[in-house]
């Protein structure tokens, strides 16, 4: 249906704005903040939309979903990010084309994305997950083995780890100032842990990336560092 998906450009335009406005109060340069457009659950008509706005990160949960879409947009110029859970057996799957994965946490899955992207000749971007939360529901490292993963993985010579990516404490009421302050503190332990892991100048890793914040948090997020967002239902709507 033409049209359908018309209201995907003002959404951008508005997080974009808003983006812009937080980075001023917190003397940060917006042009600093990548933005990936989670896109799970939304058909390709969805994704081609914001791509003629110009969006060219996507993000995609699982990854039978990303497999499945992947093709049909071959010939576009974009990138697509795993920000789910990994299983080892799913591996093979996104290696041809995966632009960065931000759920690598542990060894054994490392081992897994080490041996699939030798076979194909590939290096493929990682950022390790950490579970700041302490939720254990959540996937991600124990903060406090972070940076020891880190340097197992940087062994490998098929991965480029390229930063942390973590997932806020989810929040009941996202104006509550106590949870918010929550939140607060899982970003700040982990911009923490990042400059960390960055001052040990880690042989073989790119502390580039620094993924936090959805679309409950996200202004959280950039005030506590993040340069790299990932936003859904604020760009494609309710699932």
């Amino acid at each position: 249906m033409a049209g359908q998906y018309d209201y995907i450009e003002n959404n951008l335009l508005k997080i974009k704005q808003k983006i812009t406005r937080v980075c001023a109060q917190c003397e940060r340069d917006p042009k600093d903040i990548y933005l990936i457009a989670v896109s799970k659950t939304f058909p390709a008509d969805a994704i081609a939309s914001a791509l003629d706005y110009n969006q060219l990160d996507f993000g995609e949960n699982r990854v039978q979903e990303l497999v499945d879409k992947e093709p049909e947009f071959r010939d576009r110029i974009m990138h697509w990010n795993l920000i789910g859970q990994l299983q080892t057996n799913k591996v093979k799957f996104i290696v041809p084309f995966v632009f960065l994965v931000h759920s690598l946490d542990s060894l054994k899955l490392a081992r897994k994305i080490q041996t699939e992207a030798a076979k194909a000749d590939k290096k493929i971007k990682c950022l390790i997950q950490v579970n700041t939360s302490g939720e254990d529901q959540k996937s991600g490292c124990d903060p406090k083995y972070a940076l020891k993963l880190v340097k197992e993985i940087s062994q490998f010579e098929n991965i480029k780890i390229k930063g942390l990516m973590t997932v806020g404490k989810m929040m009941e009421n996202e104006k509550d100032p106590i949870e918010r302050e929550i939140v607060r503190g899982n970003f700040r332990q982990l911009k923490e842990l990042f400059e960390e892991i960055k001052g040990h100048s880690i042989s073989g890793v790119d502390m580039k990336y620094l993924s936090m914040g959805m679309t409950s948090d996200y202004d959280i997020a950039i005030e506590e560092g993040s340069n790299m967002l990932r936003i859904g239902s604020a760009i494609f709507g309710n699932r």
